[in-house]
């Protein structure tokens, strides 16, 4: 077994790149989220892997298998939706056996491969309902449910909890991903939600305007960006980021130490909320400007000299006020550099 391999794939609608020169690798049994904003042909990819559409340029190879031609339901792929697709006249079982009726798959075996399934998904009890009879998490098991009894190579989902609430989005994520390692399904999963790439993704890929800015784990993601859209993407509140001129090792906006070794420029700087932190030996002092309670941190926005910046700290229920005046210090060693002009990582 040799998982999904994209090979140079392109795509293009009315002469807009949607797509430019896609290459990714899926291990067997891994899951993959593929994250980037709204447009930036997430979708599409997902589509061309399933055949539902087809590249201008490029391969899809599924355990060593080149099925860039193939039609959809000749791929052992399965895709669930953002909407679900389900058939609102069929009940909970014909929904999910409507993929098996498709290929002729004798009846005994169809009643056999929907039961297993709707066992290992808890609903069982529920095959004789119809989707408006069944809760959004429960819709969303059936849509699940339908792409695993095809026994597909490859499992698809495209942004399949946006429609649910916060509370019901985080129990999906997991059940989903305990699904996933239980049964060893090689999974892309679409989102724009960091916080959903950030608690699944074995491996993740940023994607912006069709182009592929960072692949890895969320950890290196998040750790060591490869440029300034990856870092400004990725973590809440989002990575302070301030134009900063260097001379002789030292700042002109943020009045700190940058290391004699810097060489002298402008660049933009990028410190991450958590590596500022309350020190009266620091050498940025500000006033606060708001303090927003999130619950266990609160994100403090700070005017300072030059800039505005945001620090977390933890649980400030009542510590910090508006107009208070503070001193901070940074964490060195976790400063970004960034060219002013491409946005790349120095």
């Amino acid at each position: 077994m040799s998982g999904l391999v994209v090979e140079h794939l392109t795509k293009s609608f009315d002469g807009q790149v949607v797509l430019d020169d896609i290459n990714l690798r899926v291990e067997p049994g891994g899951l993959l989220v593929v994250l980037g904003p709204s447009g930036c042909g997430k979708s599409t990819l997902l589509r061309l892997i399933a055949g539902l559409e087809t590249p201008d340029r490029g391969h899809v190879i599924l355990d060593g298998r080149d099925i860039t031609t193939l039609e959809p339901q000749a791929r052992k792929t399965a895709m669930v939706f953002q909407n679900y697709a389900l058939y609102p006249h069929m009940t909970v079982f014909d929904n999910m056996a409507f993929p098996l009726k498709v290929i002729r798959t004798p009846k005994n075996d169809l009643v056999k491969i929907v039961g297993e399934t709707a066992r290992l998904l808890e609903l069982d009890a529920l095959l004789d309902r119809r989707p408006a009879q069944l809760s959004g998490g429960q819709r969303q098991r059936v849509a699940l449910g339908r792409g695993l009894v095809r026994q597909p190579s490859i499992f698809l989902l495209d942004e399949p909890l946006s429609n649910l609430d916060a509370a019901l989005r985080l129990k999906m994520r997991q059940e989903i991903v305990a699904l996933q390692k239980r049964l060893a399904i090689t999974m892309i999963y679409v989102t724009h939600d960091q916080t959903e790439a950030l608690t699944m993704a074995d491996h993740m890929v940023v994607l912006k305007d069709g182009r592929i800015r960072q692949t890895g784990t969320p950890s290196e993601i998040y750790d060591d960006p490869d440029d300034q859209f990856v870092a400004s993407f990725i973590g809440t509140p989002p990575i302070n980021l301030i134009d900063e001129t260097i001379s002789n090792g030292r700042g002109i906006t943020l009045p700190i130490s940058y290391g004699s070794d810097t060489p002298n420029g402008t660049y933009v700087v990028g410190i991450r909320p958590e590596h500022l932190s309350l020190d009266d030996r620091g050498r940025l002092r500000g006033t606060i400007l708001s303090v927003e309670y999130v619950g266990s941190t609160s994100h403090v926005k700070i005017q300072l000299e030059n800039a505005v910046v945001t620090m977390t700290v933890g649980n400030a229920a009542g510590l910090y006020r508006n107009g208070q005046s503070v001193t901070l210090a940074v964490d060195s060693e976790r400063i970004f550099f960034f060219d002013l002009q491409t946005g790349r990582r120095i």
